[in-house]
């Protein structure tokens, strides 16, 4: 996908993009970190305690990878 095919409510923060797939924030930023998604930068508005939204992700691709997630459940550590 083209950033020029993105129209302005495909792009979305990470929380938005959580919201939409069910897909937790930290999967969603270590796949713009692997490079399996794309990052654009925010438009800096403040999420009202003083963090600015820095990131924005395109909802399509995500919703693309969300697909094929599956969530893992977490193990406890085994205790001796």
């Amino acid at each position: 996908m083209k950033p020029s095919e993105l129209y302005s409510d495909d792009l979305v923060f990470a929380h938005e993009a959580e919201a939409a797939t069910g897909v937790p924030k930290t999967v969603i930023r270590q796949w713009a970190s692997r490079g399996r998604i794309r990052r654009y930068e925010g438009d800096g508005k403040y999420c009202g305690q003083g963090h600015e939204y820095k990131t924005m992700y395109a909802l399509p691709e995500v919703k693309e990878l969300a697909r094929g997630y599956k969530r893992t459940p977490q193990r406890a550590p085994k205790v001796a």
